[in-house]
C-alpha cells in the first residue's frame, strides 16, 4: 500500500483534516518501527502536559480517579477507545468513534469492518495514521488526522470545540513526530 491508503480507506471523507510532517535521517523501516512502537505516555512538552492535565480535570473534580496504565502503545490497542484500523509496511492507521467534544469523553467501541461505515447520530469519528515515504538518504514521516461526524448536531458541537483545540492537536502532533524521530536514532530493543 501506498503513503495514507488505509487511512484513505477507512475515512474518505471528513470534515476537518490536520497534517504535520518531519524529516528523519534515519531509513524507512527504522522511522516506521519508532512510530508503531510508540509509547502516548512519551510524548510531552509543557503545552502537552498542561493540556492533559486540564483534559483530566473533570474526572478529578468529579472524584473519579483516572487510571494511568504503564504504556500506551497504538499498535498494541493499549489506547482506551481506539482501535487499529490497518497497517501495510509504510503506515499504521488508528482510529476511535466518541464524543470527544464534551468534558469527560464518551467512547463507543466499534470493530474495524465497522469503522468506515458507522453512522448512527450524534458520534465523531477520528482516523488517523502515521506513514513514512522514502526521501532522500532519510524518511519523511507523516502523522494526518481526520475527523467526520456523523449528524448535523454533532457536528456544530465538534467545531466549537475543533475551533478551541485545533492549535493544541497541532503541537501534539508535532510533539509525537519528534518523539517518533528521536526514537528512530536509538537503537531497537
Amino acid at each position: 500500500m501506498t503513503d495514507g491508503l488505509v487511512l484513505a480507506c477507512m475515512m474518505p471523507t471528513y470534515d476537518v483534516v490536520l497534517t504535520a510532517q518531519v524529516m528523519v535521517s534515519a531509513d524507512p523501516a527504522t522511522t516506521f518501527r519508532a512510530a508503531r512502537e510508540l509509547d502516548l505516555l512519551t510524548v510531552h512538552s509543557p503545552i502537552l502536559d498542561a493540556a492533559m492535565w486540564i483534559r483530566g480535570l473533570p474526572a478529578r473534580l468529579t472524584g473519579r480517579a483516572v487510571p494511568v496504565p504503564p504504556r500506551l502503545v497504538i499498535a498494541d490497542g493499549g489506547l482506551p477507545g481506539w482501535l487499529v484500523l490497518g497497517e501495510s509496511a509504510h503506515e499504521i492507521a488508528f482510529g476511535a468513534v466518541g464524543r470527544f467534544w464534551t468534558p469527560i469523553i464518551t467512547w463507543h467501541d466499534v470493530t474495524r469492518d465497522d469503522f468506515a461505515q458507522f453512522d448512527e447520530p450524534g458520534w465523531g469519528k477520528i482516523a488517523a495514521n502515521f506513514a513514512v515515504t522514502p526521501h532522500g538518504t532519510g524518511t519523511l514521516l507523516r502523522y494526518e488526522c481526520r475527523t467526520a461526524t456523523t449528524d448535523p448536531v454533532s457536528r456544530r458541537r465538534f467545531r466549537r470545540y475543533w475551533w478551541l483545540v485545533r492549535p493544541f492537536v497541532g503541537h501534539i502532533m508535532r510533539a509525537a513526530l519528534a518523539t517518533i524521530e528521536d526514537n528512530s536514532y536509538r537503537p531497537s530493543p
